[in-house]
């Protein structure tokens, strides 16, 4: 059976500087391990007879699976909760509900719009809460992404890595997972949907620390030249459906297609955090090319997940 410390039992994890580095790097390192396991079809029932409430305000395929099967596969159960179910912040406080499902299971995921909700519930919270999505940040992603990248080159540090289209949750929680594992970090946006500048001097200045860099453009082929792994993600996230057909005005020439993909390193990957609109971020050939390592990013959530569960519930 795979051991697993004590260190970080009731931890939250609700963006992805809530952890430092070496944090990051054991939950990491139990997410290859258990990876291995279920490779070779190994028990490793960790959290056997404990419980995950899934609350979602979003919908969701990757993340809804991936936790609930996960959590299976660890010994444990999850309950799907909709918005309809339990209400929220609307039929009841969200301080309410943090006391009442900490009576009743070991953890809390919430998928929702506000990070601001997750930071509330978090609060309350006697158990630990992980933040499945919100508008802000995608931290369970950006896990799974660290380790995609870790396995294809054997390391972070110093990888260069370009993220090419909106500067959203996707790319802050990876700028900040990047920053801390010293990678060379570019996000090519068009003009006005850079990441948020709250975030990146203090997201640079730890970059600089571990070895890398965090830099802006706004030409994505700058931003891929020479680069390892090339990132992108839907140029519309949910909520910003009425602004789609705007931002494919906004975001022409950010599409990552063969010729955009020539300008990096020969063994460069392609990654996408799904779901993809083909012909608008990301050529359908290149997703399903033999650079792609989408696929492999979407299989990762589910060992992430259960690296992070194994680590925090009690």
């Amino acid at each position: 059976m795979i051991a697993v410390g004590d260190e970080l039992r009731g931890r939250h994890y609700t963006r992805v500087n809530d952890w430092s580095k070496d944090e990051l790097r054991q939950a990491l390192d139990l997410a290859d391990a258990l990876k291995e396991a279920q490779r070779r079809r190994e028990d490793h029932r960790l959290l056997p007879g404990r419980s995950l409430a899934m609350i979602f305000h979003k919908p969701s395929a990757r993340t809804r699976v991936s936790f609930e099967v996960g959590m299976t596969q660890l010994g444990g159960h999850a309950l799907d909760l909709r918005r309809e179910d339990i209400g929220l912040g609307e039929r009841e406080t969200i301080r309410d509900t943090a006391t009442v499902l900490s009576r009743y299971v070991d953890a809390i995921m919430i998928r929702t719009f506000a990070q601001a909700d997750v930071d509330e519930l978090a609060e309350h919270a006697a158990v630990p809460v992980l933040n499945g999505l919100t508008d802000a940040t995608h931290p369970c992603q950006a896990l799974a992404d660290l380790m995609t990248i870790r396995e294809r080159f054997g390391t972070l540090s110093g990888v260069r890595l370009a993220y090419v289209g909106d500067g959203n949750n996707v790319c802050r929680s990876l700028m900040r997972g990047a920053s801390k594992f010293g990678m060379r970090f570019t996000a090519a946006t068009p003009a006005g949907h850079e990441p948020a500048s709250e975030a990146l001097e203090d997201t640079r200045r730890v970059a600089i620390q571990q070895g890398g860099t965090v830099e802006l453009t706004h030409d994505p082929r700058e931003a891929v030249a020479g680069a390892q792994a090339i990132y992108t993600d839907t140029w519309a996230s949910m909520g910003q459906e009425a602004e789609r057909a705007a931002r494919r005005a906004e975001f022409a020439g950010f599409t990552v297609d063969e010729q955009l993909v020539a300008l990096a390193a020969d063994d460069a990957v392609v990654m996408h955090c799904l779901p993809a609109h083909y012909g608008e971020e990301i050529a359908e050939d290149v997703l399903y090319g033999p650079r792609s390592a989408a696929w492999d990013q979407a299989e990762n959530r589910l060992h992430a997940q259960k690296a992070l569960l194994a680590l925090v519930v009690r």
